[in-house]
């Protein structure tokens, strides 16, 4: 009697799949098993300090770090890039461990190593527990797809080679000053690090580890006091300047201005134009929270706003209007600036636009020439289109612009910085023209007290009409960051 199977029949050989697909079919298999093993399996609990941490590498497209303050928020830094991101989330404070702080104050001065030993042995297990997540999870799918052994270990060998490469990759690209520019997200954007100097910057934040261990002792002062935000305590060695623009007439812009000088202790702020949408004199008393912000209010024309809009708020109680290169000495700094020389509200192009913005830098330029020749050299320029801008490169340290309703930065050829500021209305009215509304943008500025000279500035990016998030980032001059020369004042 024959013997029944229910084997199936081979494929013949023109049947069976080519060596490519053959191939992708393994690396699809290794993919899949080795984010399911990881999403299993690839987390460890480690104790911080007096945290508790969970840490969990997750594949990712850009790779970096963030890590999770819950319910304050999130920090993230572009540590590494590399096809896996590292989380680390702050569970909860130990109470006991954070109680002998607080009877022993004296740890203090040693938690930051502590903390630092703390998270290189987590990190060393999460690895090794990693990379078993990673095999067993590649290599139990293989088992499951292909039913043959051989296969499955060649799935769990490549899965390692892959984590390997990984690894090898985050470690080549491993940027410790990442967290000199990390990006605040949720309530952690209302408690900003305090910026001094260029020297105090790179003395406190050259280590990364040292850095890490600072945050994590800062969230523990935050637990401690049951989850609030700690008060505000100024440096006294920097001048905190508000850059704003395009306000647009949105009316919530005065609120937003209002609690960033408060909670940042503002010394002066700065509109770069476009307050108003046309110009017209029914729309000048919008201007009037001007006199109630509790910092001056440097300002110059945009091409929205109209010379009756200027007249105004020459009028206003705090207001300083700048324009023709006319400059002013503004809470410790000395500003000069120019109107924007076209008046376009109804957001027509007007023949010879790019001229007159060359012509109105070249006299801006021209105005700076004489006050660093009368020993009163400018520190800040400003100016409404970027184009008039780019006149003043060589003249003056630093020039702020807007116009564009999108935040950028550039060094000119001749080593002038040129800061752009967003839309801090959101656009106006032009935030429900488009699908998706416009950011809320502005930008806390930090000046060195004794050179006058931009030492770091914090982009604060809000979400526009019906949103809620909100970030902020950390940026430095390349002449601030660790091992570089600080650039020499240009004052006499």
């Amino acid at each position: 009697m024959a013997r029944r199977t229910d084997a199936p029949p081979l494929l013949e050989p023109h049947d069976r799949p080519g060596p490519w697909l053959r191939g992708l079919g393994l690396c699809a298999v290794v993919l899949v098993g080795a984010w399911l093993g990881l999403l299993v399996v690839g987390s460890v609990r480690v104790p911080v300090g007096p945290m508790d941490t969970t840490m969990t590498l997750r594949p990712s497209l850009t790779g970096g770090t963030k890590i999770n303050v819950s319910p304050l928020g999130a920090l993230e830094l572009d540590s590494h890039t590399a096809p896996v991101r590292l989380d680390v989330n702050v569970d909860q404070l130990d109470p006991v461990r954070a109680q002998a702080l607080v009877d022993h104050p004296e740890r203090l001065s040693g938690l930051q190593d502590e903390v630092a030993d703390d998270v290189g042995t987590g990190t060393l297990d999460l690895a090794v527990r990693s990379g078993v997540a990673v095999v067993t999870g590649a290599t139990a799918l293989g088992l499951a797809v292909y039913r043959r052994p051989r296969r499955a270990l060649a799935a769990g060998g490549l899965a390692l080679a892959l984590l390997a490469a990984s690894g090898g990759t985050a470690y080549a690209t491993w940027n410790p000053k990442s967290v000199l520019e990390p990006r605040f997200s949720g309530l952690l954007t209302s408690a900003p690090s305090l910026v001094g100097n260029a020297r105090s910057i790179v003395t406190e934040f050259d280590v990364y580890q040292k850095e890490l261990a600072r945050l994590v002792t800062n969230v523990t002062k935050l637990y401690d006091a049951t989850s609030t935000l700690p008060v505000y305590a100024p440096d006294p060695s920097t001048i905190r300047v508000l850059h704003v623009s395009d306000i647009h007439l949105n009316p919530a812009s005065w609120k937003i201005i209002a609690s960033l000088v408060e909670q940042y202790d503002v010394n002066v702020i700065v509109d770069t134009g476009d307050t108003m949408d046309h110009g017209t004199a029914a729309e000048n008393g919008f201007l009037d929270p001007v006199e109630d912000l509790a910092a001056p209010y440097v300002w110059v024309r945009g091409n929205h706003d109209s010379r009756g809009t200027q007249r105004y708020l020459e009028g206003l109680r705090n207001a300083y209007v700048l324009d023709d290169g006319r400059a002013r000495t503004v809470a410790g700094l000395r500003f000069a600036g120019i109107g924007d020389p076209q008046y376009t509200p109804d957001r027509s192009a007007k023949p010879g636009a790019d001229a007159t913005q060359e012509l109105a830098g070249a006299r801006l330029a021209s105005a700076l020439r004489d006050q660093r020749a009368a020993g009163t050299p400018v520190d800040v320029a400003l100016v409404h289109e970027p184009s008039a801008a780019r006149g003043t490169d060589g003249e003056v340290p630093l020039v702020l612009s807007g116009h564009l309703h999108r935040q950028d930065t550039e060094v000119l050829r001749l080593g002038t910085r040129l800061r752009v500021e967003g839309s801090t209305g959101g656009s106006g009215l032009r935030a429900i023209e488009g699908e998706h509304p416009d950011p809320i943008e502005a930008s806390i500025l930090y000046f060195d007290r004794d050179t006058r000279r931009l030492q770091a500035w914090d982009a604060i990016r809000l979400g526009g009409l019906g949103l809620t998030t909100a970030e902020v980032s950390r940026h430095l001059p390349e002449e601030n960051s660790p091992g570089a020369t600080p650039s020499p004042s240009t004052r006499p």
